[in-house]
């Protein structure tokens, strides 16, 4: 009796053994070996990289994918040559015992190149509403169009920006604290900052269309557009490519730099392939790849603000730089900032 109850055991004990192994993780068995151990890279390194066999699995086969493009091993290692930058997963798929399990490493991808050092000059100088707490500009032929926030004190104007007169104007509920603008296709969009909903108006009479829901995306800051899709920012590394008519977030890419993911980017501006963001709560903007994330340039707009009177209630960590409108016609750049009495034409150039 003794020996039939052990060879019960026995056998059980064997079936449990076995199922076990089969429900290991995938991460029990295998992991990624990247040379010297980094998880920081630049776009286009050629990395070392070879499978961590923990049971000494016989592998059959190993392939690689990053943002689901297949990576070529030769020699035992990859080319990171990716076009979009930023935090990035290698993910191995590895055959074995006739099974593929598939196992991840996360790393950085930087910019091989440092940003280059941007100045302006002043053309003209135009009013500005002191009261407007500036958050979106852009041009539509030769009108500006401006949403500011602060709840309670949100809108979104059209004016002639030499004059400051203003052609018409939307208030917002008290409730919503407005952010970015961008016009597309007739239609001005506009965000929220932490209430994750925005609003489409039509172009001609800026009657509300409707309101559309943010998706992963945090918060609601700058605005723009390609002709083709929105861009937008959320106080994070992120820029998320939305679809203009659906509102889908349906893509992003990540701000860096050659050193770091930089996660500053307020409103915004599209010109030529490029993102022009005011960085939060600095006198500077960035000139961004649109496609990589690569940070290309930065312009110094120090001085700006001694030019602005100053209020009693002037906070210099509040009443910032921000607002940047590029106006095709004249080649030229607007600037303003929260509460600032002026508006600043300028032209770009390296320092």
């Amino acid at each position: 009796m003794k020996i039939v109850k052990f060879f019960f055991l026995a056998c059980f004990a064997l079936i449990f053994a076995s199922c076990g192994s089969g429900n290991q993780k995938p991460s029990s068995l295998f992991a990624i070996a990247l040379a010297d151990k980094k998880s920081t890279f630049t776009q286009n390194d050629l990395v070392g990289i070879s499978i961590e066999n923990k049971k000494e699995k016989t592998i059959e086969d190993v392939r690689y994918t990053l943002d689901g493009e297949t990576l070529p091993v030769n020699d035992g290692k990859i080319r990171l040559a990716i076009q979009k930058l930023g935090n990035k997963t290698v993910t191995a798929h590895i055959t074995y015992d006739g099974t593929t399990v598939s196992v991840n490493k996360d790393i950085k991808v930087l910019s091989p190149k440092a940003p280059e050092i941007y100045t302006y000059t002043i053309v003209n100088e135009y009013p500005h509403d002191a009261t407007s707490y500036t958050q979106g500009l852009e041009f539509h032929q030769d009108t500006l169009y401006e949403g500011t926030g602060k709840n309670g004190r949100s809108v979104l104007r059209k004016y002639d920006y030499k004059t400051g007169k203003v052609y018409q104007e939307i208030k917002l509920d008290d409730t919503y604290f407005g952010e970015g603008i961008t016009i597309l296709n007739e239609k001005i969009y506009q965000l929220t900052w932490r209430s994750g909903v925005g609003f489409v108006y039509d172009l001609r009479n800026m009657t509300k269309l409707n309101n559309f829901q943010y998706g992963k995306s945090k918060e609601g800051w700058g605005l723009t557009n390609n002709d083709e899709k929105l861009f937008k920012s959320d106080g994070t590394e992120k820029i998320w490519i939305l679809d203009p008519n659906t509102l889908i977030e349906e893509d992003y890419i990540e701000t860096v730099t050659n050193k770091s993911i930089f996660n500053q980017a307020n409103e915004l501006e599209y010109v030529e392939g490029k993102i022009y963001a005011n960085v939060y709560q600095k006198p500077s903007a960035m000139i961004i790849d649109a496609t990589s994330g690569a940070i290309e340039g930065v312009i110094n707009f120090g001085g700006l603000s001694d030019k602005v009177t100053k209020t009693p209630n002037w906070v210099a960590t509040d009443n910032v730089l921000n607002g940047i409108a590029y106006h095709p016609g004249r080649k030229t750049f607007f600037v303003t900032g929260k509460e600032w009495d002026k508006l600043f034409e300028v032209t770009i150039q390296k320092k």
